[in-house]
């Protein structure tokens, strides 16, 4: 006889089988109830029953012996208490199955088409377009908005899916990632006390996995209608905290379409790039803030659309509608992943003649970058903003790089308030995430005057020489044409050493100050004392010619002031071979927001 023994202390709850009762392997004998649980005493092996020792309700002993078993064949057992596997849906199962299809798209068609109509797209159709299929994992789907005081469940349940936030971790090209979707469908996508309490779990994982966030922030701010929950202000609420301390740690991606205004802007500014629709409108406050405030009744479209927020540099980039953000977005992300074994370039031999031979024609620099960088790797941010200087995230040889670039179509390269913060910004974005810097330099210098003081340039400037002193990624400067003065130093990182590598084109040209003004101040004794005003500007220009002289490429290269002099053709060979092909990333406090 086989004998069948209690697993732990208990009580019998029921006893299933009778003595002398068939009994096949795996088929229930006894249930027993500890610490709250039912557990199901099954026969190991086939048999007939033989003594049963207990009954219901009886208290038993771990080991206490519980039933006998005769083994033997069993002709036709009982299947009555043998556990079936049924692979269907079960109620518990389908209601959450339920619940959780409320919210998506396909059965909110009224929302769904307003979106549409609108033409915009819905959260769930950007973070699908966004994500790799198949990988989002969503987090606090099955919330609902903080209002069962005034709404019921099933209102909830229908109206405020996921309390207008889409939130999960996937992968974006291969890469895991953390993306949240305010839906603009639900509540306006104001920021409710569930949606905040989502937001936090999000970036605390953000921070604690090390994973790029994702940001759609299309909504109206905080929410005043929950009423759940014990709040005066909310002023406590975290997630502001907690998304500003990833900056520097992970890249931060904020995408915007249509109205985003209050708290949905705060968290777009931390962001280290934003990418906007053309028809997105962003603002500290929204028009209800604005009436309130007492400062008149204000469209939400004339708020801070993009004809203004372009140009004054909180948009990076501007888009034509949601699709284009979500391709940006990947290809913004994509510079992060290291190096791309695919990449082509252009006939380098053109760059030979982009600089023209007239040292005072302008050219257009981005034919320069276009020429440099790998086919379509180039990226720019802000291009209407700090125009004297561009910025751009680039690959060379299938390296991701930042680049910089004075801008002689604006100023004559000369470096404004404006482009000096946009490239100190840069350079520190670039620190963060290990990209190595490419500085191309054709600048007279500082803007400088008594209008240009006006805008604080002393410290707007001094940001640049402090940035680039503090930079952990390496440097490569290349002077196409202009290098003159504390600019140049500024677009060097500090000063002609600092770089990895500094070289010239054969158009370069150097000075302390320009060429010019240099020559007029310190040979202005001399000038004056010539009366005949003719021979006076002879002089002054051939003064100047000898200036140019002593500051072409090869006397600077003569003396060693640079590494090199270089034919066009071989700046991306220069470029790869004085950069390390591994730069480690900046433990950066954060990337400023401006």
């Amino acid at each position: 006889m086989e004998t069948v023994i209690a697993p732990m202390q208990g009580t019998v709850v029921l006893v299933s089988v009778s003595p002398g009762d068939q009994v096949a392997a795996g088929q229930q004998l006894v249930v027993l109830e500890s610490m709250k649980m039912e557990h199901v005493v099954a026969s190991a092996i086939a048999g007939r029953v033989g003594e049963i020792s207990v009954t219901a309700g009886e208290t038993v002993r771990r080991d206490q012996v519980l039933v006998t078993i005769e083994p033997g064949v069993v002709a036709a057992p009982h299947t009555d208490h043998i556990e079936q596997v049924d692979n269907g849906i079960r109620p518990d199962l389908a209601e959450v199955l339920a619940r959780r299809a409320a919210g998506k798209d396909i059965n909110r068609p009224e929302a769904v088409e307003r979106r549409h109509r609108e033409g915009r797209r819905t959260a769930r159709e950007n973070v699908e377009d966004l994500c790799d299929p198949g990988t989002f994992v969503e987090y606090g789907g099955l919330v609902v908005a903080a209002q069962r005081q005034r709404r019921s469940m099933e209102e909830l349940v229908e109206k405020t899916p996921a309390d207008g936030m889409v939130a999960g971790i996937a992968e974006i090209d291969g890469r895991e990632s953390v993306v949240v979707a305010y839906d603009a469908t639900v509540l306006a996508g104001t920021q409710g006390f569930y949606n905040h309490a989502k937001k936090d779990r999000m970036f605390e994982l953000a921070a604690r996995r090390k994973l790029p966030v994702v940001l759609f922030a299309e909504g109206g701010g905080g929410r005043p209608g929950d009423t759940d929950v014990p709040l005066v202000a909310m002023l406590d609420a975290p997630a502001f905290s907690l998304f500003a301390k990833l900056s520097g740690l992970v890249p931060l991606v904020g995408v915007v379409a249509g109205r985003c205004f209050a708290g949905n802007a705060a968290l777009l500014g931390c962001c280290d790039v934003i990418i906007a629709t053309a028809d997105a409108t962003i603002g500290m406050g929204g028009p209800a803030m604005i009436e309130g405030g007492g400062l008149g009744v204000v469209a939400p479209e004339d708020v801070g659309p993009l004809s203004v927020q372009e140009p004054n540099g909180v948009v990076d980039i501007a888009v034509a509608d949601e699709a284009e953000a979500v391709r940006v977005a990947k290809k913004y992300l994509s510079y992060f992943t290291g190096t791309s074994a695919d990449w082509s370039t252009v006939d380098q031999e053109r760059l030979r003649n982009v600089v023209p031979e007239n040292r005072v024609r302008a050219y257009e620099v981005r034919q320069v970058i276009d020429g440099i960088a790998d086919v379509d790797s180039v990226l720019e941010l802000r291009p209407r903003f700090g125009m004297g200087i561009l910025t751009a995230l680039v690959r060379i040889e299938g390296r991701p790089m930042g680049l910089i670039a004075n801008n002689p179509g604006h100023l004559g390269g000369a470096i404004d308030r404006d482009a000096a913060d946009k490239a100190a910004r840069f350079m520190q974005l670039c620190d963060s995430r290990g990209l190595p810097i490419v500085s191309l330099c054709d600048t007279p210098g500082f803007m400088v005057g008594p209008e240009s003081e006006k805008t604080a340039t002393v410290r707007h400037f001094s940001r640049l020489f402090v940035t680039g002193a503090n930079l952990t990624v390496p440097m490569c400067a290349v002077v196409l044409r202009k290098a003159y003065g504390l600019g140049a130093m500024a677009m060097f990182g500090g000063g002609a050493k600092i770089p990895y590598a500094t070289v010239a084109w054969p158009t370069a040209e150097f000075g302390a100050m320009g060429l010019e003004g240099a020559v007029k101040l310190g040979f202005r004794r001399e000038l004056d004392a010539i009366t005949d005003p003719v021979r006076r500007k002879e002089t002054l220009e051939n003064m100047i010619a000898m200036a140019y002289e002593r500051g072409k490429a090869l006397n600077a290269a003569s003396m060693f002031e640079v590494d090199d002099v270089i034919d066009p053709v071989d700046t991306r060979r220069w470029i790869a071979a004085a950069l390390p092909k591994e730069v480690a990333r900046a433990n950066r406090p954060n990337v400023d927001t401006w």
